[in-house]
């Protein structure tokens, strides 16, 4: 099952829950429970169209939701979807004389009608305190009446809101894993008695603004209400500088954690504050951090810096490449075929001249300036394979370390001899991941297929490394950790899957592969391919996915979604002992055959 601890969560972490029966005291002594249903608990909330009941019962007799017959496999697992009406959702799942009662309310995704003259709770925006540059759109919104007036005011001048056209809906990113990921159109939204009102203004004079007023006038009547957030206008000579604490601070494309991640900022890194949303900064590159990831530096000016030469250390398995700064700037890493391209913001070139040896993977090292703020390295390498890389500042000097790819054996019985593999089970401890029909839990089955693979891959000469041995908790930035300290050539986490509440349990099943770093596509696909062709599984299918154990970079990293734990018949093949050794000696075998893909071809 996906781990989406800050992406959100991407599937629904099912436990096992057992709930009360309906039973007559004769035959409470006379029959023990039998029917279980594990997903979902009674008194579930979603906002989900649909719902599916996981579970089990005897195989003989019937099992029934709300009188309604359903399918169940050979074992008796079922795990049928039903629709859901928005609010409150009774469901009766009977078998024989015993009987369970679960209720699920589904949330409208549309904003409740303001009761009488007033805004929607919540709707005011800026809802946190913000800033901007002077001239930058302050754009302002609320959520009222339909046929109302409304207006702010803002550092003494009023904006009139204009309501809005009714946009589409977009599903949010778990979507994907459904195949419902297509936006509802406005014919498809549901239309209400309320509206968007919204307007943009732009000030060109520094200073803090205040708390916009809202004034909303209905039917002769008016109420003002104040935005929870307060406006700024920076001022573009009196910039703060923010400095980053972490090991890799977190930059995305936004002020949340909704929006995509960028490439980490390492530890140093310095940057002017050009924006803020409540905890989030906004840096002169372009990027947005959570403030409790840096700290301010006082009295510095906007961070830049010239560069000139670049430096080189080689050892056995890497080389790395320092770039001599003025002050740690951000970056960017994109890695591409045969090529890994690094930007270097807030930065001018001055180079005459550097040194380019030969080097194992290395084939040309160009550079540009493709805009006064940017200088971009290109690495043209010898292999479309990539074997990771790091970033650290030491003092202002910015290191990127490139691994060179390991010596593939070419001796037939041990093929893998001197390759280090880390395998991550997934989940464990407190972390159970999805359930099974009949409540056998995830972290367990990832564990069992775990061991059984290091056997095999130990069995083939590969040096293997477990995140975790037994049933214990284990962070996700704690396996992160793992695999920057380890360096493996390769990390597989293990999981097995499950769906949002508005997936097909009984339906979708198959092997799945997650991967996010371009380095890591090939031995995802490959391993997908060779899985379902040699154990003859349906395909889930390939995902780029924002995942913990996809994102780190020193290693190509996959998770693998070796099958369903919801779907009832799959679930009888993910939990058979004779399948479990046959999938890891097939995963195995897989290694083996795209690391000989990957092998070196220049003699290092």
């Amino acid at each position: 099952m996906l781990c989406l601890f800050i992406f959100s969560g991407m599937k629904p972490l099912l436990g096992l829950i057992l709930l009360g029966s309906i039973l007559t005291p004769s035959v409470v002594l006379a029959q023990k429970q039998t029917l279980k249903v594990v997903y979902p608990p009674s008194k579930h909330t979603t906002s989900a169209d649909r719902i599916f009941f996981i579970g089990t019962a005897p195989t003989t007799g019937q099992v029934s939701i709300n009188g309604k017959p359903i399918v169940r496999s050979k074992s008796g697992h079922f795990a049928p979807s039903m629709p859901l009406q928005v609010g409150t959702n009774n469901f009766t799942i009977r078998y024989e004389n015993q009987e369970l009662l679960i209720q699920v309310t589904r949330n409208s995704l549309q904003p409740e009608n303001p009761p009488g003259l007033a805004f929607v709770k919540d709707s005011l925006i800026p809802s946190v305190d913000m800033a901007r540059m002077p001239g930058e759109p302050i754009c302002l919104s609320a959520i009222a009446a339909a046929n109302a007036n409304v207006s702010v005011k803002l550092g003494g001048d009023a904006i009139a809101l204009a309501p809005q056209p009714i946009s589409a809906l977009l599903p949010d990113n778990k979507a994907a894993l459904t195949g419902r990921n297509q936006p509802l159109s406005q014919n498809q939204v549901t239309r209400t008695q309320i509206s968007n009102y919204a307007g943009c203004t732009t000030v060109q004079t520094p200073g803090d603004l205040g708390q916009p007023q809202f004034q909303l006038t209905l039917n002769g009547k008016t109420v003002t209400q104040a935005a929870m957030g307060k406006v700024q206008i920076l001022a573009p000579s009196q910039l703060e500088v923010a400095e980053v604490t972490v090991d890799a601070g977190v930059a995305r494309t936004g002020s949340s954690t909704d929006h995509s991640r960028l490439t980490p900022l390492p530890k140093g890194t310095r940057a002017a504050i050009t924006g803020k949303d409540g905890d989030w900064l906004r840096l002169d590159y372009g990027g947005w951090i959570n403030s409790k990831e840096t700290r301010t530096i006082p009295g510095a000016i906007a961070p830049r810096s010239i560069i000139r030469s670049i430096g080189y250390r080689q050892s056995k398995d890497k080389v790395e490449v320092i770039f001599p700064l003025q002050v740690p700037v951000p970056v960017t890493v994109q890695q591409g075929s045969q090529s890994l391209i690094l930007t270097l913001h807030n930065t001018t070139a001055q180079t005459d001249t550097f040194r380019t040896d030969n080097n194992p993977i290395i084939s040309r090292l160009d550079w540009q300036q493709p805009n006064p703020n940017q200088v971009q390295y290109i690495f043209n390498l010898k292999q479309n394979q990539q074997w990771g890389y790091k970033l650290r500042y030491e003092g202002t000097s910015l290191v990127l370390t490139l691994r060179y790819p390991p010596e593939f054996s070419r001796k037939k019985q041990k093929p893998l001899s001197g390759i280090k593999i880390l395998l991550d089970p997934g989940h464990g401890g407190k972390e159970s991941g999805a359930s099974g029909p009949n409540g056998t839990l995830e972290k367990d089955v990832n564990l069992k297929v775990s061991q059984l693979l290091r056997e095999e891959l130990s069995k083939r000469g590969a040096n293997v490394v477990m995140s975790r041995e037994d049933d214990k908790d284990l962070s996700l930035p704690d396996r992160q950790k793992l695999i920057d300290n380890e360096e493996p050539a390769i990390a597989l986490s293990v999981h097995y899957n499950s769906l949002p509440d508005n997936g097909d349990a009984e339906k979708t099943q198959g092997v799945g592969m997650f991967w996010y770093n371009p380095q890591a596509h090939s031995l995802a696909a490959f391993l997908h391919n060779y899985i379902v062709a040699k154990m003859k599984r349906p395909s889930y299918g390939i995902f780029w996915n924002n995942l913990a154990l996809t994102r780190p970079t020193s290693a190509p990293s996959v998770l693998m979604e070796l099958g369903f734990m919801s779907n009832p018949n799959e679930f009888e093949w993910v939990t058979d002992p004779k399948e479990q050794k046959k999938l890891a000696n097939a995963i195995a075998d897989g290694i083996v055959e795209w690391f000989k893909q990957n092998q070196r071809s220049d003699g290092i």
